[in-house]
């Protein structure tokens, strides 16, 4: 009875000790833990480190398959060495930067393997919308905010004014639902 008592404290030990993200490798990061599943792929930032604006590829989805959670802009945030930052407006990032086609041509060159091996790989992200679409013909629409529900989740590119990040930074990325805050979700990134 004693040994199965010292492994179940160990076992509990371990499982309290996990941490809610995981590193997925090559630079992608993921959780599971809130209602709102996340994942972000910062391998671009990784190599472009020095960008005035940095992309990352965001994935987010419901966990309750009968939710139907509400993102905006205005509810995903990054938060840096204790700082909250918002995304720039729309207008704002076409007006100071001109690397939006090159990011994304180089991001599409980067692996994705990362991401694949998550719950990601269960939903489905329909191509209509993006936070950040690129000038090009034929590209997506920009929105201001996004639905998530059953097996549909919500991919977009999204940019942030690059505060000074350095190799070996943590990142934390925060959604919300647009209605209810509860209804929340969050991953840490670390820059490599």
């Amino acid at each position: 009875m004693r040994i199965f008592k010292a492994c179940f404290a160990f076992f509990l030990l371990c499982a309290s000790a996990y941490a809610q993200t995981q590193d997925l490798g090559m630079g992608a990061f993921a959780n599971e833990k809130g209602p709102i599943l996340i994942a972000v792929d910062a391998a671009l930032v990784d190599f472009q480190i020095d960008r005035p604006y940095v992309m990352f590829v965001i994935y987010l989805a419901a966990k309750s398959g009968n939710q139907n959670i509400v993102v905006s802009r205005d509810t995903v945030a990054m938060v840096y060495e204790g700082q909250e930052y918002k995304m720039p407006l729309f207008k704002e990032l076409r007006e100071n930067y001109k690397g939006e086609i090159r990011d994304l041509d180089f991001y599409r060159h980067l692996g994705k393997e990362g991401i694949v091996s998550t719950w990601a790989r269960f939903y489905n992200f329909p191509q209509k919308a993006d936070f950040f679409p690129p000038q090009t013909p034929g590209s997506t629409l920009a929105v201001d905010e996004a639905s998530m529900y059953s097996f549909t989740g919500f991919r977009t590119k999204t940019y942030f004014k690059n505060p000074g990040f350095k190799k070996g930074d943590k990142i934390t990325f925060k959604v919300w639902d647009k209605k209810d805050p509860n209804l929340s979700g969050e991953v840490d990134v670390v820059l490599k």
